[in-house]
This record gives C-alpha cells, sequence and structure tokens, in this order.
C-alpha cells in the first residue's frame, strides 16, 4: 500500500492520496510525504529509485525483517531505521517492526511491513494539525522517534504494575511456577526492549549533534527530548530488569528455605525413629535364649525407654536450635 501527503507550506493545506500526487510535488514547493507498507519489496525498490533516486542497499536495509536500527547519511537525504512495536502489541509478549525513514528537505519516506501505531497517531496529526510542518518535514522525524518510544513507555508501565503486584503476593504467600515463569518472561522480554533502546539511545545521541539532521541545530531541542525519552526508557527497563532478576532469586530461595523446612522436619523424625527401630528390632528377633523376654515387666520397660529416648533426642534437638 502506497498513500500520500501533500502540505502546502504557503496555505497551510493538506492533501491525501496516492503517487498521483507526486508529479504535481515537483512543480511546487510543497512538502510530500509518501508512507509505504505491505508493499512488495521489488515494486518498493523499483519505485523509490526512480521516483526519488534512493539507493538500492538503503531500501534492501529497510526491508529486512531483523536489522538492527542505523543512522547512514547520503546525498540529499538521509537514512533513518527504527524498531517500533506492532500494531497488536500490547503486552509483555510484544513484537517488533522495522520502521524505516528516508528524509531529504522536500520529502519524507516511511516504510514499515505491517501497520504501526505510531506512524498512524503521526498521520492523524498532520492531518489535523498543519503547524506540525512548520520546521520542514525533518522535524517529524525527532517526533516520531518519540511516539515510538513512548508505546515503550506504555509497556514499562504495566510492567512495573504487573512486577509491584507479584513482589506484594511473595511477601504473603509462597511462589507459585506460575508467578517464577512470568518472572522469567518479563526477564526475557525486558532484555530484548534494552538492546533495542542502546541502539535508538547511540543513534539518537549521533542525531542531535548532526547539523545537517538538525538544520543547522534548530531541531537540537526536538532529537534531545527524543534522546531523553529513550535515556528514560532504557533506565526504566533497566531498573525492571534487575527487579525482575531479584524477585526471581527471591522466590528461588524462599522456595529453598521452604524445602529445607521440610527436610528438617524429615530429618528429625527420622533421628527419633532410628533407636525406637533399633530397639524393636532387636527384641524382634527370633531367637531362644532372649533373657528380658521372660521378664513380667519387659514390654513396660521398653516402652518407657523408647518414651526417655525420644523425650531426650526432642530435649537435645531443642538445645542445639535445631527445632
Amino acid at each position: 500500500m502506497i498513500r500520500v501527503m501533500l502540505h502546502n507550506s504557503e496555505t497551510g493545506t493538506t492533501t491525501t492520496g496516492g503517487i498521483e500526487l507526486i508529479s504535481p510535488w515537483r512543480d511546487s514547493k510543497d512538502l510530500l510525504w509518501v508512507d509505504l507498507y505491505a508493499e512488495d519489496p521489488a515494486t518498493e525498490l523499483a519505485f523509490l529509485g526512480k521516483e526519488f533516486g534512493i539507493h538500492k542497499l538503503a531500501v534492501q536495509d529497510a526491508q529486512r525483517d531483523r536489522h538492527p536500527p542505523k543512522f547512514e547519511e547520503f546525498e540529499g537525504y538521509y537514512f533513518l531505521l527504527l524498531k517500533g512495536l506492532s500494531k497488536a502489541s500490547m503486552g509483555i509478549n510484544f513484537e517488533t517492526i522495522q520502521i524505516a525513514m528516508l528524509v531529504g528537505e522536500r520529502f519524507l519516506i516511511t516504510r514499515h511491513s505491517s501497520e504501526s501505531r505510531s506512524i498512524e497517531q503521526l498521520w492523524a496529526l498532520c492531518l489535523s494539525d498543519g503547524r506540525v510542518f512548520h520546521k520542514g518535514l525533518a522535524g517529524l522525524t525527532p517526533r516520531l522517534g518519540r511516539m515510538v518510544v513512548n508505546r515503550y513507555l506504555d509497556l514499562l508501565f504495566n510492567i512495573e504494575a504487573n512486577l509491584d503486584t507479584i513482589e506484594q503476593d511473595l511477601l504473603l504467600q509462597d511462589p507459585s511456577n506460575d508467578q517464577l515463569g512470568m518472572l522469567t518472561t518479563y526477564k526475557t522480554r525486558l532484555r530484548i526492549m534494552l538492546r533495542t533502546f542502546n541502539y535508538h539511545e547511540q543513534i539518537f545521541n549521533q542525531l542531535r549533534h548532526n547539523k545537517a539532521v538538525t538544520v543547522d541545530d534548530l531541531l537540537e531541542h526536538e532529537f534531545t527530548d527524543t534522546y531523553e525519552q529513550l535515556e528514560r526508557a532504557a533506565s526504566l527497563a533497566n531498573l525492571y530488569y534487575d527487579l525482575s532478576d531479584d524477585l526471581i532469586n527471591s522466590s528461588i530461595s524462599m522456595a529453598s528455605h521452604r524445602l529445607n523446612g521440610i527436610m528438617k522436619v524429615l530429618t528429625i523424625v527420622t533421628a527419633i525413629f532410628v533407636p525406637l527401630g533399633f530397639l524393636a528390632g532387636l527384641y524382634g528377633m527370633n531367637f531362644e535364649n532372649i533373657p528380658e523376654l521372660h521378664f513380667e515387666y519387659g514390654y513396660y520397660v521398653l516402652l518407657g525407654l523408647m518414651a526417655t529416648v525420644v523425650v531426650s533426642l526432642l530435649t537435645l534437638f531443642r538445645i542445639k536450635r535445631w527445632l
């Protein structure tokens, strides 16, 4: 799908349509935004090369499903690749999509393999408020970056609430397998998120000091703001990663402590019954000559001896603080 937005800076009017808007754009000073997704890769490559002279390597990088975020400058435009969230991603089991941006002085090309909430949000904002274009199309780059990171921040805030709930539950009851599995999932997904933020941080830190990108520092504040949002997101992701790891270790420690308590009880019971079993086995042997067997009060004496052994062992365990 290819959709086009044409903005006239003099009149402040914005028009949307298809590729038919490219011809009038060439003969004017208007600003052009071309958005592509779910399009045939070969068609994209031919279209972008013919209409805008985009280098094929930039297009190929944009079309890859798994490519780390990157920034690259070309003659007359620059290429920015971000990793955003898919439209359906709402929880910890999120999926990412590649969001590519090709930014020139009078054109902006965005490319994504599936629908993106961040792109849709920016598209709707451009249609409703023409002032978005007052710093040119280059001003949309940091704005889109903030929208991408804000979606990640929403996920992080949900994770924070869930981790707080799990932490409270661990204080009130023994950890369950479901809780441990959830914490492991959080830790894994947060590590993926943190790696993405680190890439984005490096890129936007580079962009905010690039005069060609910031239009001679006109957009430095906007790129710095996006960079600071990414720093915040990375800090939160790192914090929740450490918290997940701590809760996992706490859960394992609590489970081990509970198991140690059970083993201690079983060991004490075994220690008590070992001498009792010995006495019972001794006088249960089938020998003819066991003098105590003919003693009138032998049964009661043996029971008393067993009781004495039990009481003595329990007293010893109490003195040793094993009970």
